[in-house]
Formats: structure tokens, C-alpha cells, sequence
């Protein structure tokens, strides 16, 4: 496979998945690495939605991990240590009963037809929740993000209420559970998966060498 690798320009490769939810603390995180990793090694980045309300809650049958007891709190203390160490604005909000269900939609909404707005969207909504700590559960918290960028809130406001777009989305969420994807930030580059910010580094790892065993 590193054979194949090797000579390859950019267009000639796969791009790297980057699989994210806005819900998440980490995920906001680890999408302030991901596309600077990507380029340093030549590669693009292919932003995917999913939902860890299915993924974890659902499919895996696991509580919230900040609602733990021990674990919980050594992942807030994790998020806040990771932020001062990539230096990313960033502090925990006191929300309750929130979701990103309607943001996600919106990203499906918007990625098919501009990737780079909808990846802009999303970065949008990140600041939203994980420095300005501001709800992103209800259409309109969507709208006011989106009008900033620009984006038709009237259309949005009937795609993410729209049956294609439901559709849409729950089919990426089982997509991204049939490669694997069981939390966010999951990385899948080259049929390689990587889970978590603490895996970026065996990311790196894999984009320089293209194989685990380096001597």
C-alpha cells in the first residue's frame, strides 16, 4: 500500500473522512487539526455528519461520557487541556437538552451543493456552542449562524424540515456505523481508522510512512 502511495499527487488520492458532530467538545476540537494535517501530507478532507445520540446512545447503548462518574470529569479536564495546548478558544457551556439535530441536517443540506460553505456552516455553529455557548438546538439558533454566512435561511428553514434531507442524513449516520464509526472525531483514512484526538498523532503516523512498523 506505501508502494502505491508512493508518486501519487493529491487528486490521486483518496480524501481523508473526517467524521464529526457538532454536539461534540472534541470533534469541535479536532476539526481545528484536521485539514492543516490533511495538506501537510498532501491530502484533502471530506467532512461527514453523524449523530452520536445514535451512535453511542442508540446503537452502542452508552450514557453521554461527560455524564460519568470519574470518566466525566477527566474529559472536561482533557477538552480544556487539549485547547490551551492547540491554542483554541473554547469553554464548556451550561446547556441542557440540547442537540444538533438541525444543524446536522442543515450540513447535509448544504454539502450538496458547496462543501466549502457547508464546512464554513459548520465551524459556524462549532463557535456557536463551544466558545460563545449559545443553544443550537432549535431552527432558528440554525438560521442566525447561516445568515451570517450569506445562506437562504428560507430554503434552509424547509430543507432541514424536509423528508429528502431527514433521509439524507440518517443515511450517512448508518453509512458511517457500517465503516465503523462509533464516536466522533473518527478519522478514516486509507481504510485506516483512527478515534479521538489522542489518535491524531497515529494519523500522522500513517500519512508519512504508510505503514505502522518503521525500521
Amino acid at each position: 500500500r506505501a508502494h502505491r502511495r508512493a508518486g501519487m499527487t493529491m487528486a490521486d488520492k483518496d480524501p481523508i473522512a473526517f467524521y464529526f458532530d457538532i454536539f461534540s467538545p472534541f470533534a469541535y476540537l479536532a476539526s481545528h487539526r484536521i485539514d492543516a494535517i490533511a495538506m501537510r501530507y498532501g491530502r484533502t478532507t471530506d467532512w461527514r455528519p453523524v449523530l452520536v445520540g445514535i451512535t453511542v446512545l442508540k446503537v452502542m447503548g452508552m450514557k453521554p461520557l461527560m455524564t460519568y462518574p470519574l470518566k466525566g470529569p477527566y474529559l472536561r479536564r482533557d477538552a480544556e487541556r487539549l485547547a490551551q495546548m492547540w491554542n483554541v478558544p473554547f469553554q464548556f457551556h451550561g446547556l441542557k437538552g440540547h442537540h444538533s439535530l438541525n444543524a446536522m441536517r442543515a450540513y447535509v443540506w448544504l454539502k450538496q451543493s458547496d462543501p466549502a460553505l457547508a464546512k464554513r456552516f459548520a465551524q459556524a455553529m462549532y463557535r456557536r456552542l463551544w466558545v460563545d455557548n449559545q443553544d443550537i438546538t432549535q431552527p432558528e439558533d440554525v438560521m442566525v449562524e447561516a445568515a451570517k454566512l450569506g445562506i437562504d435561511t428560507t430554503e434552509l428553514r424547509a430543507a432541514i424540515t424536509s423528508d429528502a434531507i431527514k433521509k439524507a442524513l440518517k443515511d450517512e449516520v448508518e453509512s458511517a456505523i457500517n465503516k465503523g464509526v462509533f464516536g466522533v472525531p473518527f478519522v478514516i483514512a486509507d481504510d485506516e481508522p483512527f478515534f479521538g484526538c489522542d489518535h491524531l498523532p497515529m494519523l500522522e503516523h500513517w500519512l508519512e510512512h504508510g505503514r505502522w512498523k518503521t525500521a
